[in-house]
């Protein structure tokens, strides 16, 4: 499910997601299911957004269902050039094309008998507004935050997962503190005397874990732009919405 680009220093870079987008509008397309993962990452961003613009949770719920409906029924798709633009930046023009020619009629209709075409935890997503309601962000910086905690949390999957497929599962458990910044994790030699290691290792283990999240980081950046030279652009742009 991803194009590869090679440049001039022999490298190859993947644009999976803008992939996706693109064939996904083709007729024949064989990657909607790659698209409606991609929405299922993204539509916490999109609900903060929609919630932020002032709609209640029963409006903000079904138009995040009708505009991703729309988004995986190509509607939007057709004119995308991923040459120009951000994935993130595309969906979040497309979500203010598609609130401003929104009518409160037609949802009322539409309410009660709406397919739901992503499954996603609305009470989570409320916990996370309400947690962040002291920032007083506008829609699009909330957007932009809850952007960068998505893809921060998709790689963390990512990595738990290679962790988890290794038989490293509990390890995992045990080091993953050192990635969330907590200050309450054990300490080396407990984690040592946990799985039989030394510190040493412990440690080793540690770098090992934030080298691979870092990679991982940006592998997730990378889908979402593109071209190459825009990824450490969008990597400043992440942690600077972490920031806010």
């Amino acid at each position: 499910m991803s194009q590869t680009h090679t440049n001039a220093h022999g490298s190859v870079f993947v644009t999976t997601h803008w992939t996706a987008v693109l064939r996904a509008a083709e007729p024949s397309s064989a990657e909607r299911e790659a698209l409606e993962e991609l929405c299922a990452v993204y539509f916490r961003p999109i609900y903060a957004f929609v919630r932020r613009r002032g709609y209640d949770v029963p409006d903000a719920e079904d138009l995040v269902q009708e505009f991703f409906a729309k988004l995986l029924s190509k509607q939007y798709l057709r004119a995308v050039d991923p040459r120009k633009g951000r994935f993130r930046s595309f969906l979040l023009a497309a979500l203010d094309h598609f609130l401003a020619n929104e009518s409160r009629k037609k949802r009322a209709i539409k309410r009660g008998g709406a397919v739901s075409f992503i499954s996603f935890d609305v009470a989570t997503a409320e916990e996370q507004i309400l947690g962040e309601a002291a920032l007083q962000l506008s829609p699009e910086r909330t957007y932009e935050r809850r952007w960068a905690i998505a893809l921060l949390e998709a790689a963390l999957g990512r990595l738990q997962q290679e962790y988890t497929d290794a038989d490293h599962e509990q390890l995992f458990d045990s080091l993953k503190v050192f990635l969330t910044g907590e200050n309450r994790g054990p300490a080396y030699r407990e984690i040592a005397g946990t799985h039989g290691m030394t510190e040493a290792a412990v440690k080793m283990a540690v770098s090992r874990l934030r080298k691979r999240y870092g990679a991982i980081v940006r592998e997730e950046v990378a889908r979402t732009v593109s071209t190459e030279s825009e990824i450490e652009e969008e990597l400043q742009a992440l942690f600077a919405a972490l920031a806010y």
